[in-house]
């Protein structure tokens, strides 16, 4: 999905909004080095691209399996090159033939070593509501895809983002609304349906600048009988400042 040529469509569903409203969003940002953060970051291209566009961009990972197959990616294929790996051997459902089964995908599509010398691009591993504790309005833009349904409770992510942007910073999110703990015993779960949570966003002081809906394949197999996509929420959302969401922020960040 994210370094592969089998997942260039999904990350043109995905991805390509999101950089393209980064950098409408933030005009001339990239040359002033605005800072922008991407939580929950996966195997890192999503902020690899952010930094290719110039930005100085961090992604957060609590994932140690995701972490060690960025690091994997990004760090130590440089000496040997691209390699090819078989993501759907272990598959035996819908499955059209043995070739289709087999074959192989070659991972990276683009060289991640080859960013500009001046591209200023890190990695932070931790949960994301404890890594950034003390942080406080130092980044330009938050991008979150696939993200923000990771939530145990969604208002503790928001006010987290509140208190990490610069009054004048913006959220820019791509994802659906698939409450990871929603199923799961002794695990608090607060799930909202996007009408609510567009409101709690609100009165957070947050002020809408875009919001559609945009279809998202995710994790296809191009040659299976099966495939799956959800119907995402994108949007672009401006932090005006601390005293416009003071009461929100403040309680859900205690």
């Amino acid at each position: 999905r994210e370094w592969g040529a089998e997942g260039a469509h999904e990350r043109q569903q995905a991805h390509e909004p999101l950089l393209h409203a980064l950098q409408t969003a933030l005009p001339g940002g990239a040359a002033r080095g605005d800072r922008v953060l991407v939580p929950g970051a996966g195997l890192g291209r999503l902020v690899w691209e952010v930094a290719r566009l110039g930005f100085v961009a961090q992604g957060c990972e609590f994932s140690y399996f995701m972490l060690i197959a960025s690091n994997f990616i990004l760090n130590r294929l440089r000496h040997c090159g691209p390699i090819v790996v078989h993501p759907w051997a272990l598959q035996t459902c819908n499955v059209a033939s043995t070739a289709d089964q087999t074959r192989g995908c070659t991972v990276p599509d683009t060289p991640p070593w080859e960013l500009p010398e001046e591209a200023n691009l890190s990695m932070c591993a931790g949960d994301f509501l404890e890594v950034y504790r003390e942080q406080r309005a130092i980044w330009d833009a938050i991008v979150t895809c696939f993200f923000i349904d990771t939530a145990h409770d969604i208002t503790k992510y928001l006010a987290r983002i509140a208190a990490l942007l610069k009054p004048g910073g913006v959220w820019i999110n791509m994802g659906p609304l698939l409450w990871h703990f929603s199923d799961m015993p002794g695990e608090l779960s607060i799930e909202l349906s996007w009408e609510e949570l567009r409101k709690v966003i609100v009165a957070c002081g947050f002020v809408f600048e875009a919001e559609q809906w945009q279809r998202c394949a995710y994790t296809c197999n191009s040659a299976s009988m099966y495939s799956m996509s959800y119907n995402c929420i994108f949007f672009v959302a401006r932090w005006p400042g601390a005293d416009v969401g003071k009461g929100a922020g403040t309680s859900a960040g205690a």
